[in-house]
Parts: structure tokens; sequence; C-alpha cells
């Protein structure tokens, strides 16, 4: 597992429309192992994409890099139910993040009311950059997948 990213898979993100999300969207470049993440800002919601929920604690680690980055501390992931028990995985930035949403959300529980995964503490890496990608890396990053 990459110490700086949280990943085993040096290219596993972006997910979801890999080709448009790296030619189009500001992308953290690990530092480490050279995994895109992406780190745009979604203006339509007014979100950057790790505040969004994730289907699964593996996704939601894949993008926790980008919630620690961004907040310049360590994020944590916690597993939220709504009211018809559907599961999500969502990276809060802090423990009063998650009881602020808890209580704006009446429909949402947590069952353990900690986190799943986060790191201890924060960390800079030298080598990391937060760039868009040119199309020649967007065809490189893809090809060595």
């Amino acid at each position: 597992m990459c110490e700086e990213c949280y990943s085993a898979n040096n290219r596993i993100t972006p997910l979801l429309n890999p080709i448009v999300c790296l030619e189009n969207h500001t992308q953290y470049i690990c530092g480490t192992c050279g995994r895109c993440i992406c780190i745009e800002f979604d203006t339509n919601r007014g979100l950057q994409r790790w505040n969004f929920p994730f289907k699964s604690l593996e996704t939601a680690k894949l993008y926790l890099r980008t919630a620690d980055y961004t907040t310049k501390k360590p994020c944590g992931i916690y597993e939220i139910k709504n009211n018809n028990g559907r599961v999500s995985y969502k990276i809060f930035a802090s423990d009063d993040d998650f009881q602020s949403y808890l209580q704006k959300n009446k429909n949402k529980t947590c069952d353990t009311m900690m986190k799943l995964f986060s790191t201890q503490e924060y960390k800079e890496y030298s080598q990391t950059q937060v760039r868009k990608l040119k199309a020649a890396e967007v065809h490189d990053y893809l090809c060595d997948k």
C-alpha cells in the first residue's frame, strides 16, 4: 500500500469516466506512486469529489488523500446508513463535521459513530503535484494500467 495515497494500485483512479476526468479535471498526483486522484471542485454541487458519498470503504479510501491534502489534516471515513437501510461511506474533515452532518440529516445514522479509516497525522510529500494533466500524460497514465 502506498504510504501517501493509501492504495495498492497506482492506476486505479479515476473510477468514473477516466478519460474525461484525466483530460479535464485537476488531479492530485501522488508524489510516491504517481496515482492520479480527482481533486476537482464541482461548482454545480459546491463540493470536491471527496465530499461525495461512496459505495464502498475501499472506494472512499481511494479519495481520502485528496481530503487530507485539501484540509491539511487527517480526515476520516465513516459508514452512513439512511432510513431505508442503504449504506454509503463518507469522508469528513473532523468529528465535529461528522456530528454536524448527522444533525442536519436526520434520516442518516452511523452504527459505530467512529471512523472506519484514517491516518494518525497529516504529512506533506515533496514530489506531490496538483494540476491538470497534458494530453501525453493522460495517454501514458492510461497505457500503464
